[in-house]
């Protein structure tokens, strides 16, 4: 009962901070001089790390196992697994865009985990005999952990499609300054005068705004590139361990079984974005473009499966108190 308790506090205090910090992170990118409020959003997800660990370390004791059995331990694991790859750039001393899309990613985890939706697994079952194995931390904690870096590079893909989009707009759309110069030539050399300069202004203005958003676009590139290559290695870790796995507990090393085969899915599209990516002979979107369809691949991979509760890895549905 006290475990309980603790864990439910837990939960929703860490729910309440990151909803703090998300507003935060909104504010600074408004208004990037206020330093003192991106570090105390910084440290709210310091305390918010703090207490997911907390969190599933008091459901490891009064469980007996690693809390990673069901939908939604997996889910406060992916919380876990977001905040770290948040807090690391700050460790660092890099502020980077990053940190606004994991504290936006570790605030829909939570208030999923904290919804009605799973009030019927928050209960620490038994495990079943095919989840009671040492592959259960190596194969299922390296899963999530590649999703989290996956699903983080694919919206830092998504945000540089969208500036990339905006961007190939605007220059479409913005008239010729010297068309304007040419219709304000008739009117006298003081007005003249006038349009040139405010050309000049113009000229200067979208060119600094370019500039800006070119940096933008090849530091979206640069993190979105290194996180997803962390993620492939996790996920082919946790693939690899779950083959091993599979045949010591089905005897066999691959089933085709849903989760299975979507995570293949998924583990050929990042091969994909990787290729990509690394052939100079093709554009950045390219390789954004592959990151954009892995993000989806990735809910149905992780998420979607479960709604269907069946085949091997039914043990993390909705249906679990049933099975």
């Amino acid at each position: 009962m006290i475990f309980s308790t603790l864990e439910h506090i837990l939960t929703h205090i860490s729910f309440s901070i990151v909803s703090i910090v998300i507003t935060i992170h909104l504010i600074t990118l408004l208004i990037d001089e206020i330093i003192k409020l991106y570090d105390s959003s910084e440290k709210g997800m310091i305390a918010t790390f703090l207490c997911i660990t907390g969190l599933l370390v008091t459901r490891w004791i009064y469980s007996g196992h690693f809390p990673l059995s069901d939908l939604y331990e997996s889910v406060i694991f992916l919380s876990w697994s977001l905040s770290v790859i948040h807090i690391v750039p700050y460790f660092k001393k890099k502020k980077s865009h990053l940190s606004t899309i994991t504290a936006s990613s570790v605030i829909f985890t939570q208030g999923f985990a904290t919804s009605g939706l799973l009030t019927e697994i928050h209960q620490s079952a038994i495990l079943v005999p095919a989840l009671q194995s040492e592959w259960l931390i190596m194969h299922v904690s390296m899963m999530i952990l590649g999703y989290a870096a996956l699903l983080c590079g694919s919206l830092l893909s998504v945000a540089l499609l969208v500036i990339t989009f905006r961007k190939n707009k605007n220059l479409f759309c913005k008239s010729n300054p010297l068309l304007k110069l040419n219709e304000a030539s008739s009117f006298g050399e003081i007005q003249y005068i006038k349009e040139r300069n405010n050309i000049l202004g113009n000229a200067s203005f979208f060119s600094a705004n370019n500039y800006y958003r070119s940096q933008l676009i090849q530091q979206l590139d640069y993190w979105s590139y290194r996180v997803i290559s962390l993620g492939f290695l996790f996920l082919t870790i946790g693939i690899l361990s779950g083959a091993v796995w599979a045949n010591e507990a089905w005897g066999s090393y691959w089933n085709w079984d849903p989760k299975e085969t979507w995570a293949f899915i998924t583990w050929i599209v990042f091969a994909v974005y990787l290729h990509t990516r690394t052939n100079r002979n093709l554009q950045v979107e390219n390789s954004a473009i592959v990151a954009s369809m892995g993000f989806l691949i990735i809910w149905i991979c992780y998420f979607g499966v479960n709604l269907l509760g069946i085949g091997l890895h039914s043990y993390g549905s909705f249906t679990l108190t049933s099975n």
